[in-house]
């Protein structure tokens, strides 16, 4: 079960006292899933949601022309599907496992009812969907302002403050996270994300592995996507 040391930063289980955490882990049927399994389908209508209690998903959609946009990463504590479950609307991202996931399947009207009679997991609904706005805001702002590289150090940085772990080398990401994951969700091509990581190792700023990124000096990624 999803604790404070492992549900997300920004997740809905981070948000929420022990008391509430132990209402919403109560509720729905608790579900395992192997890694590559899709769990949830763009365009597919909906009546549930899932909040992952161990692993991590990748949230992605397609567009008309047919690329593939990352959207998120999410792991312990978060929930998925909510917004299209809460709103009767049809799924508008898909929801693939990164490797084995558990996570409690509540059908839209047990969430609805925990909500009405629960406000302060309400309040940590509305405290999860104003971090996922913020992070959708600063990956416009992003998108806008700075090159690849200093997009891919940036997004980097947002990712090591919320789901880094500190350890002697520096700071390693706790999801999986392939150079594809990267290009798909800044809307860059494979190829430059990985000229930008050559950069950043070729300083000793982070060092890569398959799907495992560990950050070498975190003080030093900052001050480089924040230069001129």
């Amino acid at each position: 079960m999803a604790d404070d040391r492992e549900a997300v930063a920004g997740s809905l289980l981070a948000h929420l006292a022990p008391a509430d955490r132990a209402v919403l882990l109560s509720l729905g049927l608790r579900r395992s899933f192997p890694a590559g399994e899709t769990l949830l389908r763009q365009g597919d209508p909906t009546d549930h949601v899932l909040l992952i209690v161990s692993g991590w998903v990748r949230v992605h959609a397609s567009t008309p022309n047919g690329h593939e946009v990352l959207i998120a990463l999410r792991g312990p504590g978060d929930v998925v599907g909510d917004q299209a479950a809460l709103h009767g609307w049809v799924r508008t991202a898909s929801v693939r496992t990164l490797e084995t996931v558990t996570a409690m399947q509540l059908r839209s009207e047990q969430l609805a009812g925990c909500l009405r009679t629960r406000p302060s997991i309400a309040m940590g609904m509305l405290r999860q969907m104003s971090e996922r706005l913020r992070e959708a805001e600063a990956a416009r702002m992003d998108f806008v302002a700075l090159d690849v590289t200093k997009r891919v150090a940036t997004y980097l940085v947002r990712l090591a403050a919320q789901h880094g772990i500190p350890d002697r080398a520096g700071v390693t990401l706790r999801m999986p996270l392939t150079q594809q994951d990267i290009a798909n969700h800044l809307g860059a091509s494979r190829r430059t994300v990985a000229r930008a990581l050559a950069v950043l190792r070729e300083r000793q700023i982070v060092t890569t592995f398959r799907r495992r990124i560990v950050i070498l000096q975190p003080d030093v990624l900052s001050l480089f996507a924040r230069s001129e």
